[in-house]
Protein backbone atom coordinates (compact mmCIF):
# COMPACT_ATOMS: atom_id res chain seq x y z
CA UNK A 1 0.00 0.00 0.00
CA UNK A 2 1.15 3.15 -0.65
CA UNK A 3 2.26 6.37 1.76
CA UNK A 4 3.47 9.44 1.55
CA UNK A 5 6.27 10.22 3.73
CA UNK A 6 5.84 12.57 6.62
CA UNK A 7 7.97 15.29 4.90
CA UNK A 8 6.38 15.36 1.67
CA UNK A 9 2.99 15.13 3.57
CA UNK A 10 4.17 18.38 5.49
CA UNK A 11 5.52 20.37 2.12
CA UNK A 12 2.93 20.08 -0.10
CA UNK A 13 -0.28 19.91 -1.37
CA UNK A 14 -1.51 17.33 -3.36
CA UNK A 15 -3.15 18.43 -6.97
CA UNK A 16 -3.85 14.40 -8.28
CA UNK A 17 -2.65 11.46 -9.70
CA UNK A 18 -1.47 10.37 -13.26
CA UNK A 19 -1.52 6.59 -13.76
CA UNK A 20 2.01 6.00 -11.80
CA UNK A 21 2.53 9.00 -9.80
CA UNK A 22 0.90 11.65 -7.11
CA UNK A 23 1.61 15.19 -8.54
CA UNK A 24 2.17 17.14 -5.26
CA UNK A 25 2.37 21.02 -5.17
CA UNK A 26 5.24 22.39 -2.46
CA UNK A 27 3.84 25.04 -0.44
CA UNK A 28 5.52 28.01 -1.24
CA UNK A 29 4.11 30.48 -3.85
CA UNK A 30 7.41 31.92 -4.93
CA UNK A 31 8.15 28.97 -7.24
CA UNK A 32 5.87 26.77 -9.59
CA UNK A 33 7.52 23.64 -8.09
CA UNK A 34 5.57 20.32 -8.31
CA UNK A 35 6.50 16.98 -7.15
CA UNK A 36 5.58 13.19 -8.64
CA UNK A 37 5.86 10.71 -6.38
CA UNK A 38 5.39 6.93 -7.80
CA UNK A 39 2.57 4.98 -5.65
CA UNK A 40 4.55 2.27 -5.05
CA UNK A 41 6.13 0.69 -1.58
CA UNK A 42 9.49 1.18 -0.24
CA UNK A 43 11.46 2.89 -3.58
CA UNK A 44 13.83 5.00 -2.53
CA UNK A 45 15.89 4.83 -5.99
CA UNK A 46 14.41 4.89 -9.89
CA UNK A 47 16.22 1.36 -10.74
CA UNK A 48 14.10 0.25 -8.23
CA UNK A 49 11.12 0.91 -10.13
CA UNK A 50 10.36 -2.09 -12.67
CA UNK A 51 11.17 -1.27 -16.69
CA UNK A 52 7.67 -0.38 -17.28
CA UNK A 53 7.08 1.78 -14.17
CA UNK A 54 10.64 3.40 -14.98
CA UNK A 55 9.46 4.52 -18.50
CA UNK A 56 5.89 5.62 -16.77
CA UNK A 57 7.84 7.76 -14.61
CA UNK A 58 10.00 9.42 -17.50
CA UNK A 59 6.56 9.73 -19.20
CA UNK A 60 4.77 11.30 -16.83
CA UNK A 61 7.60 13.64 -15.79
CA UNK A 62 8.34 14.81 -19.58
CA UNK A 63 4.71 15.42 -19.88
CA UNK A 64 4.57 17.81 -16.58
CA UNK A 65 7.42 19.56 -17.81
CA UNK A 66 6.03 20.82 -21.29
CA UNK A 67 2.71 21.35 -19.73
CA UNK A 68 4.51 23.97 -16.98
CA UNK A 69 6.54 25.38 -19.36
CA UNK A 70 3.74 26.53 -20.86
CA UNK A 71 1.11 27.09 -18.58
CA UNK A 72 3.86 29.00 -16.35
CA UNK A 73 5.52 30.72 -19.52
CA UNK A 74 8.98 29.17 -17.74
CA UNK A 75 12.33 30.38 -18.80
CA UNK A 76 13.32 27.03 -17.79
CA UNK A 77 12.02 23.38 -16.47
CA UNK A 78 14.49 22.26 -13.62
CA UNK A 79 13.97 18.19 -13.00
CA UNK A 80 15.92 16.79 -10.18
CA UNK A 81 15.43 13.15 -8.11
CA UNK A 82 17.90 13.94 -5.33
CA UNK A 83 16.15 11.98 -2.22
CA UNK A 84 18.71 13.28 0.33
CA UNK A 85 16.50 14.40 3.18
CA UNK A 86 13.04 12.26 1.56
CA UNK A 87 14.22 9.18 1.06
CA UNK A 88 10.90 8.10 -0.74
CA UNK A 89 11.34 8.36 -4.62
CA UNK A 90 10.10 11.42 -5.83
CA UNK A 91 11.08 13.59 -8.80
CA UNK A 92 11.22 17.37 -8.60
CA UNK A 93 9.91 19.58 -11.44
CA UNK A 94 10.17 23.22 -11.00
CA UNK A 95 8.70 25.90 -13.84
CA UNK A 96 11.52 28.46 -13.03
CA UNK A 97 11.42 32.26 -14.17
CA UNK A 98 14.67 34.62 -14.62
CA UNK A 99 12.26 36.91 -12.09
CA UNK A 100 11.87 34.91 -9.25
CA UNK A 101 13.69 35.33 -6.27
CA UNK A 102 16.20 32.81 -6.36
CA UNK A 103 17.08 32.74 -10.04
CA UNK A 104 19.32 31.93 -11.16
CA UNK A 105 20.36 30.10 -7.70
CA UNK A 106 18.48 26.15 -6.94
CA UNK A 107 14.96 27.26 -5.15
CA UNK A 108 16.23 24.43 -1.52
CA UNK A 109 16.88 26.58 1.35
CA UNK A 110 17.64 29.94 0.08
CA UNK A 111 14.72 31.64 0.77
CA UNK A 112 11.28 30.78 3.00
CA UNK A 113 8.53 29.20 1.58
CA UNK A 114 5.71 32.04 1.33
CA UNK A 115 2.44 29.36 1.47
CA UNK A 116 -0.06 29.98 -0.96
CA UNK A 117 -3.51 31.07 -0.63
CA UNK A 118 -6.54 28.43 -1.20
CA UNK A 119 -7.48 30.82 -3.91
CA UNK A 120 -3.85 30.47 -5.66
CA UNK A 121 -3.73 26.59 -5.00
CA UNK A 122 -7.58 26.37 -7.23
CA UNK A 123 -6.02 29.06 -10.08
CA UNK A 124 -3.01 26.35 -10.17
CA UNK A 125 -5.42 23.60 -10.55
CA UNK A 126 -8.14 25.39 -12.77
CA UNK A 127 -4.78 25.83 -15.09
CA UNK A 128 -3.44 22.16 -15.07
CA UNK A 129 -7.24 21.16 -15.75
CA UNK A 130 -6.60 22.05 -19.00
CA UNK A 131 -4.17 20.93 -20.01
CA UNK A 132 -3.57 17.86 -17.90
CA UNK A 133 -7.44 16.33 -17.96
CA UNK A 134 -7.18 13.61 -20.47
CA UNK A 135 -3.98 11.77 -18.14
CA UNK A 136 -4.94 12.82 -14.55
CA UNK A 137 -7.28 12.60 -11.55
CA UNK A 138 -7.40 15.62 -9.73
CA UNK A 139 -7.92 15.77 -5.89
CA UNK A 140 -10.39 17.94 -4.58
CA UNK A 141 -9.69 20.12 -1.33
CA UNK A 142 -10.28 17.91 1.60
CA UNK A 143 -10.49 14.64 0.43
Amino acid sequence: MFTLDPQLEHDTLPIGDFPLCRLLLINDAQYPWFVLVPRREDVSEVFQLSEADRQALWNETTFLAEALKDTFAADKINVAALGNVVSQLHMHVIARRRSDVAWPAPVWGKYPPKPYEAAQVDTIKDKLRMVLASSFTFIEAGA
